[in-house]
């Protein structure tokens, strides 16, 4: 079973679980019929939406009842959240860059983390969480988190550096809140740079982490 399914399936048991109450003439815990009926249709909701094939993330979204954006909608809602995003990111260092009707966050990664870790730096929280309260108003995107590097060290090295990168930043929105069934993470080490890796200041520009917000459409 993919792992997409697996989260499904997983997220309609902690909803069932977290519907509970204690019967007071047995003592045992028991489930709502209504709790229990709304935890299994959204884990066989998003597994129906997964045997639709496509893009899983897509398709898990749509069958756990989140809509797909059609037409004219869709700019109008990316509008809206590149509008929220600039307005929370502003002078944060973030870049906020957008492509047709995808939105782009480029993070630099002297003010994510330090030098050679993979762990988000205390003093990039308040950022990040900005950026997951507008993911979670927007709820109708698919969100990619892609790791860079510069040329310095081993592509095997920095491969490995990116995609952690790239799982920290996705781990954390998910801890505030963001579907995770939403976002994938992916390094991709030195093999797409924005600048020239001859020079410190290239280098810099190259060691980042991207989210490219996508419109569930």
């Amino acid at each position: 079973m993919k792992k997409t399914a697996i989260l499904a399936m997983a997220g309609a048991l902690a909803f069932t679980s977290a519907c509970t109450s204690i019967d007071p003439f047995t003592g045992q815990q028991k489930v709502s019929n209504t709790a229990a009926g709304a935890g299994i249709g959204a884990g066989v909701g998003a597994l129906a939406g997964l045997a639709a094939g496509g893009d899983d993330r897509r398709n898990a979204l749509i069958g756990a009842g989140i809509g797909a954006l059609a037409g004219g909608a869709i700019g109008n809602f990316m509008d809206r959240q590149e509008a929220e995003l600039r307005a929370q990111l502003a002078a944060s260092g973030v870049s906020v860059t957008r492509a047709g009707n995808n939105i782009i966050l480029n993070m630099p990664s002297n003010i994510t983390f330090a030098v050679d870790q993979d762990q988000v730096i205390p003093a990039f929280y308040p950022t990040l969480d900005s950026v997951a309260v507008v993911l979670r108003k927007y709820n109708q995107t698919l969100i990619d988190v892609y790791g860079h590097t510069d040329s310095t060290g081993s592509d095997d090295y920095n491969q490995s550096l990116s995609q952690r990168r790239a799982n920290s930043v996705a781990n954390y929105l998910a801890v505030r809140g963001v579907n995770q069934q939403r976002v994938l993470a992916t390094g991709f080490g030195e093999s797409r740079p924005i600048a020239d890796n001859s020079s410190e200041t290239g280098r810099a520009q190259n060691r980042r982490v991207e989210i490219q917000i996508v419109p569930l459409s």
